[in-house]
């Protein structure tokens, strides 16, 4: 997959749910994020994930960086990441919603993805037991949101469950 395409995709898909959905200052607590996160690994049979204070400190910290040009530009860091930008304010529940669609673009008994699927197998990612996410508002008047998750899943050649 081109890196410039996936970027350009996700970029289309958090435009078509900023138009769906009405923007929202709640829904960014950390119960959401997990609630979010659990309904989809319950969905596949995968345990539940819990919220890391450390772990939220790392996005927390990376979301800060990104406020001053709101880039999709991954961390590089310790643990598995998603990330989800849009213009206006983009809710934690809705960037989960974003990521956790992509499970139309998976195909488990193959292990592949049509389009970006990524996002979502990272959700699903059984080894992936720990979670922290944040949200930033960027210097242009959008959102930059990060999860982070430990370990970090989406290990080529291996099923997320």
């Amino acid at each position: 997959m081109k890196v410039l395409g996936y970027f350009q995709l996700v970029l289309i898909l958090v435009a078509i749910v900023e138009a769906l959905v009405l923007p929202s200052n709640a829904q960014d607590r950390d119960q959401d994020y997990i609630n979010g996160h659990n309904q989809a690994r319950s969905a596949v049979g995968v345990g539940p994930m819990q919220w890391d204070a450390g772990v939220a400190a790392v996005a927390r910290k990376y979301a800060n960086q990104r406020k001053g040009d709101c880039r999709l530009i991954h961390s590089n860091g310790p643990y598995g990441e998603n990330l989800a930008k849009s213009t206006g304010d983009l809710s934690g529940i809705s960037a989960v919603n974003l990521w956790v669609n992509e499970k139309a673009n998976y195909d488990y008994p193959t292990n592949t993805c049509n389009g970006v699927c990524g996002h979502y197998t990272q959700i699903v990612w059984r080894n992936s037991v720990r979670l922290g996410c944040a949200k930033a508002r960027c210097n242009n008047g959008g959102t930059i949101i990060v999860c982070n998750y430990d370990p970090p899943g989406n290990y080529v050649n291996q099923k997320p469950y």
